[in-house]
């Protein structure tokens, strides 16, 4: 079908119908529309591959005009948006357009006023038109970041137009029937996928010397910067470097350096920290950052040049972190030591002459920030001789004291509080690697002398009234410093540990009685348990007062309560305390009489403990802890798997590190303090171990001589034969004492086995007697059933009750005897009878109770159906008239 054909079809069918056709899919396109049309906002047809192909000739005459007006009726006709079905077209047509500006500057118009298309909204005609043509649209935003090649500043600032639009979308100028408007964040999504905040950042470096177009340039990364996707593209560019390397560029207007700082805060927070650090860490980055934090301190004085300064040296504190920034050799260091200490140490430098901090927000942040990157900055070794020259340690005790009522303070009273900590803090981190100036400062006795005084006012019972868990975590670590300078002050030094007292044992005490709860609650309890014990060494033993005091107040108690909770990280340092103070001869009756859990002794806990270490290390036993290797009875997982090889003399062997690397030689020295004979709650398996124990200096001189036996072989040396005869004697010694124990260990097993079957037959025993016993009850009670229920078997009993009574009697009375008879005539009873008959009272429940014999009684309701009645008593006769059966 021709031009002219189609266009008379079209005129004969009604607008917005579309035209139907035999051919495949066309691509849709947009026409001319007609007034009527243009007035309801409807797209009509028009073929821009027709347009494409006409921009695409090039031999005709007349051509440009053509194509400037083909190009003009395709702006006039998306005046309203952009579907998303022809954007790849219409993009395709500003590429044309744009590349034929450099011998066409007439096309610079038409380009620039699609670009303006570009920041109205994206038309959908369907619902699913956004996934459709997604690939589409991502490549067509794409085309915007290489279109900033193109030598025209009215197209690259429109560009940046377009890209700051996507994210301020306004809606469509009027509503057009049959699209909808795509989703707000669409642009954004497709610029992300497309990589446009990549070739946006390259663009920088074709704009050095335009200073205008530069600055929408960042306006645009700016906002593209919001976007980690976008973030992580623009490091791949290079973009942190060519960003911070232009800092210090000329810009009267001042938004060079606020939206460039923006956009490295947003890399930064966005993207990998470490590849920002390595970009910014070069001699022309550090130079800029230097320049402009230098004229910002110096030359600002707004609001906003306060808070750009200290946005500058947060990102100057992060590249700092990395030890190859070249802070040093662009004398970035000296001025920041020089800005961090100039208001307390006295300087002629002409760059702080006049220079004064207020108390202003932004100046108390910057003061801050300074303290925070002199710890940094100290990290480097390289910095020492310029904190030295900056009189760093000077400037910080400064604030290591008592505020001067009569000095004018700059800052207020919580501001100056606040700069204490922060110069304490920076002062604990500095004073390790500047320990002449901190001595030459008088710096202990200053920290001294200000703690003094901060218990003088009351500072710390405020703090420790009311706390949360941070604050609870402070106080612990608090608490744990200074427990460690005590042990550092005491340690090897009788005199201070005379000092140091009954109430520093009393502190030591109070924190050992810690709810043992708390040790699990990762607060910093298990560190200051840690420098509890460290301060019982070096604080306590060896001060025989203070070991006395702390025996009296049952210390020694609290160290097995401790052990018994099992602690792994402490139970080496808990042995050898309980080591050392059993050199104290008053020390083994506390231990003795200690008792655990269902009445567990000391040395039960300890023998416990030795297996449990065994188990651990993997050392052979038998299930009853029985040795299985006479000849390595102490030999572990790990010195089964280590070949011995020969050291020299000074170096430890691997049976000489075990004895240090575990506990069971503790738990041997502290067994043998206290008498291995004498040992109280022991059980037959603590016996089986108590052997092994007992021998342990045996067994591991044996082990040690083995090996100096092994290495003489591998290093092919022939003893003479007395030494030979000497190692092989050792050798067989040792072997024999592990056989020895084993016999020994062998002998108790079988006897407690034999005593277990004893017991055993002895509980077999008492359940015979009590099922006998039962059997002989149950036989009386059912003859007393028979005799009290059958006449004739009560008879017979009888019978054989008097037969029994008779036989029992003499057969010859002696005589002048009086012989009185003991049973009664005609009582009918196979029991032993009196004269007189009790009978127990009736039950109260029955007869009413003590006023059952009264008229009230009366008035009472009826008990199981029967009124109450009065009962006579029961009198005693001498003579009962009546036998009664009992």
């Amino acid at each position: 079908m021709s031009t002219a054909e189609a266009a008379a079809t079209a005129e004969a069918r009604e607008p917005g119908t579309r035209i139907k056709s035999s051919s495949p899919r066309q691509i849709p396109a947009v026409g001319v529309v007609t007034e009527d049309e243009e007035a309801q906002g409807v797209f009509t047809s028009m073929d821009l591959n027709r347009v494409i192909k006409l921009l695409e000739e090039t031999e005709k005459d007349d051509l440009e005009e053509k194509q400037l007006k083909s190009v003009k009726k395709v702006v006039q006709c998306y005046q309203n948006g952009l579907p998303l079905r022809d954007l790849a077209q219409i993009f395709k047509i500003l590429n044309l357009c744009a590349g034929k500006i450099k011998k066409q500057p007439h096309f610079i118009e038409p380009a620039y006023n699609i670009l303006k298309l570009c920041g109205l909204p994206f038309l959908k005609k369907k619902v699913s038109d956004e996934i459709t043509y997604a690939e589409d649209t991502a490549n067509s935003i794409a085309l915007l970041g290489d279109l900033m090649k193109v030598p025209s500043s009215e197209l690259r600032i429109q560009i940046c137009k377009c890209i700051t639009d996507f994210y301020h979308a306004e809606p469509p100028k009027q509503h057009i029937p049959g699209y909808q408007q795509a989703s707000s964040l669409y642009k954004i999504k497709m610029a992300e996928v497309g990589g446009l905040a990549k070739t946006m950042a390259q663009s920088l470096a074709l704009l050095e010397n335009q200073l205008v177009e530069k600055l929408w340039v960042l306006k645009a990364l700016q906002h593209l910067s919001t976007s980690e996707v976008n973030c992580t593209l623009m490091v791949k560019a290079q973009a942190a470097s060519g960003i911070c390397a232009h800092l210090n560029d000329p810009d009267p207007s001042g938004q060079l350096l606020f939206r460039s700082s923006e956009i490295l805060w947003n890399l930064l927070e966005k993207s990998s920290k470490e590849e920002i650090i390595q970009q910014l860490s070069n001699l022309e980055c550090v130079l800029a950052l230097k320049e402009v934090f230098k004229s910002l301190l110096t030359r600002g004085f707004s609001h906003y040049d306060r808070q750009l300064r200290n946005d500058i040296l947060v990102i100057t504190t992060i590249i700092a972190q990395n030890p190859g920034a070249p802070m040093i050799e662009c004398g970035f260091t000296r001025d920041l030591i020089l800005f961090a200490t100039f208001n307390e140490v006295k300087s002629q430098n002409p760059l702080v002459k006049g220079l004064k901090l207020s108390n202003s927000y932004e100046d108390f942040e910057l003061k801050k920030l300074l303290f925070n990157i002199i710890v940094i900055l100290c990290k480097d070794l390289s910095t020492i001789q310029l904190l030295i020259d900056g009189k760093v340690i000077l400037a910080l005790f400064s604030y290591v004291k008592k505020p001067e009522k009569q000095k004018i303070i700059e800052w207020s009273a919580a501001q100056y509080e606040e700069l204490q900590l922060h110069a304490i803090a920076t002062l604990s981190s500095v004073a390790p690697f500047l320990i002449e100036e901190y001595m030459l400062c008088q710096g202990n006795a200053q920290v001294l002398a200000f703690l003094e005084w901060c218990e003088s006012e009351g500072i710390f019972k405020n703090t420790i009234s009311k706390y949360n868990d941070k604050e609870e975590a402070i106080l612990l670590e608090i608490q744990s410093d200074i427990l460690l300078i005590l042990s550092g002050l005491c340690e090897h030094h009788i005199p201070r540990k005379e000092i140091f007292g009954t109430e520093g044992v009393d502190i030591i005490l109070h924190v050992m009685k810690t709810d043992p709860k708390k040790l699990q609650s990762g607060l910093g309890y298990n560190v200051l348990l840690f420098s509890t014990l460290d301060s019982i060494w070096c604080c306590i033993l060896g001060c025989y007062p203070l070991e006395e005091y702390f025996l009296e107040k049952e210390g020694i108690f609290l160290l097995l309560d401790l052990l018994a909770l099992n602690p792994q990280k402490f139970c080496n340092l808990i042995l050898g305390i309980m080591v050392e103070f059993c050199d104290n001869p008053k020390t083994a009756a506390h231990v003795n009489a200690w008792r655990g859990k269902k009445d567990q002794t000391a040395a039960s806990l300890l023998i416990k403990l030795w297996r449990k270490e065994e188990k651990e290390l993997g050392v052979k036993r038998d299930k009853h802890g029985k040795i299985i290797d006479t000849k390595k009875p102490l030999f572990t997982s790990f010195q089964e798997k280590q070949k011995i090889t020969p050291l020299p003399a000074n170096c430890p062997t691997i049976a000489v590190m075990d004895v240090a690397e575990n506990i069971r030689a503790k738990i041997y020295a502290v067994l043998g303090k206290l008498d291995f004979e004498n040992l109280p709650g022991l059980s037959a398996e603590d016996f089986v171990t108590l052997c092994i124990i007992h021998r342990y200096l045996d067994f591991k001189t044996g082990e040690i001589w083995n090996e100096i036996y092994e290495e003489i072989k591998l290093e092919k040396l022939r003893p003479v034969t007395m030494d030979k005869n000497i190692l092989e004697s050792i050798t067989t010694a040792s072997e024999n004492i592990g056989k020895m124990v084993a016999s020994l260990q062998s002998e108790m097993i079988e006897s407690q086995a034999c005593q277990d079957v004893q017991n055993e037959q002895k509980v077999y025993t008492k359940i015979q007697a009590t099922h006998k016993q039962r059997e002989l009850a149950n036989k009386s009670w059912e003859n007393f059933l028979a005799r009290t229920s059958n006449a004739k078997t009560l008879k017979k009993a009888k019978r054989l009750q008097e037969k029994a009574i008779e036989s029992s009697r003499r057969s010859k009375q002696p005589p002048n005897a009086v012989f009185h008879w003991t049973d009664i005539k005609g009582l009918n009873t196979t029991v032993p009878s009196g004269r007189v008959v009790t009978v127990e009272s009736t039950p109260a429940r029955l007869v009413g109770g003590p006023l059952a014999d009264t008229d009230i009684a009366l008035k009472k309701l009826p008990i199981r159906g029967g009124a109450l009645q009065r009962v006579k008593a029961v009198k005693t006769v001498d003579e009962p008239k009546k036998s009664v059966p009992t």
